[in-house]
């Protein structure tokens, strides 16, 4: 009898643990804040219920599975199965810098016609082939806005303004033909830099403005939206190749599932953001943006790759005929 009861209580232990078919680790930069990890935690989730517990999610925020570009590489080697990426997958697949460019969209919803659309498609795909990494959903990201102690209203009030721009060279390029004078800076240097007059502005999405506590140096944030931009939530194409048909199909639909659910966290917190920011001071400033776009152009497409001008000069082409 107790033989009988040893095996059935192994039996019942057993039960989950032999359900349980594999794990994936998914890792990524943002904080537990974030709507990206509330998405991904979601992702986990779906998985779970949709492949009825054979494939668990494990949620790795922080960096703390590694920094994108090691994600990357480790995904491409099959250590790493899943992180959130985006214009960083240049490096392997030149269509990738479409997801950053310097007033290509001029609309949530126009970046989502293309992250959604044939141009989207192609940019997967390369990805894919050249990577061996593939998206599964994209989150949208805050479009960036320039802040300072002064209103900039057009391109004429950037006239000489000193400013803090990542170390990307379109970056630096564009703004120099707008007539600033922007310098490139760790992030990590900002607030300081801000603080004794090194520089008199920044840019950035309003989530990173209002965690970098920018309010506290900086009185206006222009609605420039000079970057909208969209990210990618992707799996190792050595894991997905291992996985059976119907689990690639829950794993999709679990994604699409984490896509909405972000989407709902992106929309609230750009209301939540603003909100704060305005009640730590800081005002907010309506933009000529047709004006800065017209400006900036030139710059962006002499400063763009090869591989992607054509494809840039056709949304510019498209945002001048619908305006």
């Amino acid at each position: 009898m107790k033989s009988i009861a040893l095996a059935t209580a192994l039996a019942v232990l057993a039960g989950p643990l032999a359900a349980q078919e594999r794990t994936l680790q998914l890792g990524h930069l943002a904080n537990e804040d974030n709507s990206w990890h509330q998405a991904s935690v979601k992702f986990a989730e779906e998985v779970e219920r949709l492949t009825d517990g054979r494939i668990a999610v494990e949620v790795f925020p922080n960096e703390s599975l590694g920094k994108e570009i090691d994600l990357i590489n480790g995904m491409q080697l099959g250590t790493v199965d899943m992180t959130i990426t985006g214009e960083s997958l240049q490096n392997w697949a030149p269509m990738a810098a479409l997801l950053a460019v310097p007033y290509a969209y001029d609309s949530l919803e126009r970046m989502d016609e293309v992250a959604s659309g044939e141009i989207g498609d192609r940019i997967e795909q390369q990805i894919v082939e050249n990577a061996q990494i593939r998206p599964l959903a994209y989150f949208a990201r805050g479009p960036r806005e320039l802040t300072a102690n002064r209103e900039i209203r057009s391109p004429d009030d950037l006239n000489g303004l000193k400013m803090r721009v990542p170390n990307v060279p379109l970056f630096v390029n564009v703004w120099s033909a707008l007539g600033a004078q922007p310098t490139p800076m760790a992030f990590s240097e900002v607030f300081t830099s801000l603080q004794n007059g090194t520089i008199d502005a920044q840019e950035n999405p309003l989530a990173l403005i209002r965690s970098a506590s920018f309010a506290e140096v900086q009185d206006f944030v222009n609605l420039t939206d000079h970057v909208r931009s969209w990210i990618y939530l992707t799996i190792s194409e050595q894991t997905w190749t291992q996985l059976s048909d119907e689990d690639r199909a829950a794993i999709q639909e679990a994604a699409q599932i984490a896509q909405d659910y972000e989407r709902e966290l992106f929309l609230e917190s750009l209301d939540t953001d603003r909100q704060a920011l305005e009640d730590a001071g800081m005002t907010f400033v309506e933009v000529d943006n047709a004006a800065f776009a017209d400006r900036a152009r030139d710059a962006v497409l002499s400063n763009v790759g090869e591989d992607i001008r054509p494809v840039v000069e056709e949304l510019f082409a498209e945002q001048s005929a619908g305006n």
